[in-house]
């Protein structure tokens, strides 16, 4: 038996939905949660800087949208460990043929499935289910000044949130709506 994961490419070009293969015996079970051999092949091209676990609480809060501007930019792998979580990724990247589309998964912990988010998108991620945990793979370590974010809510990208949102931070709340003239991220 391979634990090598499988990955499936979505229609924005470089996010990968990564699945976990599980191996169950009467002990419990087995999943590799990341090798660098195999998830570089999926687009995970750097090592591990920073690794982040979050918990959200409330059935229906929504995080994000956030990301990291170039030379901070960051691949990151987003899995949830508890609950199930609506997660979201939106191409940012300038020149992109799906410049400023979004894609989203249903992650939870029973269907081992995680996100691959290359440099260059948003991501934000909507609770399904009350006391959520994500753990959050990222190959550059936070840099404040780098920061940017794109408000969740933003009619000029349309993201369809499964629930009616039950919480949203102060601080994601007054993140911009996108500028008619934005033109994306560089690299």
């Amino acid at each position: 038996m391979s634990n090598r994961p499988d990955w499936s490419p979505t229609p924005l070009a470089g996010l990968v939905v990564v699945q976990r293969p599980r191996f169950e015996d009467h002990r419990g079970f087995l999943s590799r949660f990341f090798c660098a051999d195999t998830l570089r092949e999926a687009g995970f091209d750097a090592p591990v800087a920073q690794i982040n676990h979050t918990l959200t609480r409330e059935r229906g809060a929504l995080r994000g949208l956030h990301y990291q501007r170039p030379p901070h930019a960051e691949v990151k792998m987003v899995s949830c460990l508890r609950g199930e979580v609506f997660d979201v990724a939106v191409d940012l990247r300038a020149g992109s043929p799906t410049f400023l589309r979004w894609h989203g998964e249903v992650l939870s912990a029973d269907n081992r499935r995680s996100l691959l988010i290359p440099r260059g998108f948003a991501h934000g991620f909507q609770a399904l289910t009350d006391d959520c945990e994500l753990l959050y793979l990222h190959s550059a370590a936070y840099a404040p000044d780098a920061e940017g974010a794109a408000n969740a809510l933003d009619p000029a990208l349309a993201i369809r949130w499964p629930l009616d949102i039950t919480g949203l931070s102060e601080r994601d709340r007054t993140h911009p709506m996108l500028d008619p003239d934005f033109k994306g991220i560089t690299a």
